[in-house]
């Protein structure tokens, strides 16, 4: 029997986690697209081993020291797992950098260490320049896009996503006794407790959700405005990112209507509306 390839193992990984990416990345040319399914099955695999609940910290702090290593072997040319060997022809065709994973596997020992729980916002900025924005970097380095702005903008585009991805994910972040939204934003609202499942049934919590989400708003437009003011060919180049930050945005939307009294209730656009949505930003590029 003839194993998969590489690229057919990332893509799987991509397909299989239902990630609002996947209607981005499909639309890549092929090249790209392969790029990017390695770097997000990268990034779901190490995810998977932060959010690992039957290992102790200990055990997950080990495997993504393997990562890490897996890492060395990468970039000595001599990739040794199937995530690391479809990563390689993107790693030299575009440039990627180390220290963007690195940052990566930085964020996600943030997560395995223990659960962050109330960080104080410049934690919270440095958890989501890791596991958001580091993705972002690498990612405008696929798309080419060479903007003396691309890192600002790869930055804020990625702490907006992360930041919709907080407000989505409260109940199932509770769970885990993770709490991520910052203590000056608890503050502000008048929350005293710290306790994950308290907060979410505090009378003050859609106070603090949508100053959260305020954030987030700010952060997508920072970087649309970082992308229409850059050279026409750079901004075109971003199309892909703009797709994501739509869907994201249309999440984020979803979310402030159906309120914060109940954050068990999923929302966001489902798959055909995701496709919709990337056709859309596709051609217009907003």
């Amino acid at each position: 029997m003839v194993s998969a390839s590489p690229q057919a193992r990332v893509r799987a990984i991509v397909q299989r986690s239902g990630t609002s990416f996947y209607w981005a990345m499909r639309l890549l040319p092929r090249p790209k697209q392969e790029a990017m399914f390695a770097v997000y099955a990268f990034c779901r695999e190490v995810d998977d081993v932060a959010d690992d609940e039957d290992a102790p910290p200990s055990l997950r702090l080990e495997r993504l020291d393997a990562w890490r290593r897996a890492l060395d072997a990468l970039y000595r040319g001599h990739p040794d797992n199937p995530v690391t060997e479809a990563l390689l022809p993107g790693v030299e065709r575009y440039d990627l950098l180390r220290e963007d994973f690195e940052a990566i596997l930085a964020g996600m020992e943030m997560d395995a260490t223990g659960p962050i729980v109330a960080p104080s916002r410049d934690e919270l900025d440095l958890y989501c320049a890791r596991v958001a924005g580091a993705v972002g970097l690498l990612s405008v380095k696929v798309f080419e896009c060479r903007a003396a702005t691309a890192r600002d903008y790869a930055l804020a585009t990625g702490q907006a996503l992360q930041l919709t991805n907080i407000l989505r994910d409260l109940s199932e972040d509770a769970e885990r006794g993770r709490l991520y939204l910052p203590a000056d934003v608890l503050d502000t609202a008048g929350i005293e407790t710290r306790e994950p499942a308290a907060v979410l049934t505090h009378p003050a919590l859609s106070d603090a959700c949508s100053r959260l989400a305020a954030d987030a708003r700010a952060r997508f437009a920072e970087a649309g405005m970082l992308r229409n003011a850059m050279p026409r060919a750079d901004a075109a180049a971003l199309w892909p990112a703009a797709i994501m930050a739509a869907i994201y945005r249309t999440t984020l939307d979803s979310l402030d209507r159906r309120g914060w009294s109940d954050v068990d209730v999923t929302v966001g656009p489902g798959s055909a509306a995701k496709l919709l949505i990337a056709l859309r930003a596709g051609v217009t590029g907003s």
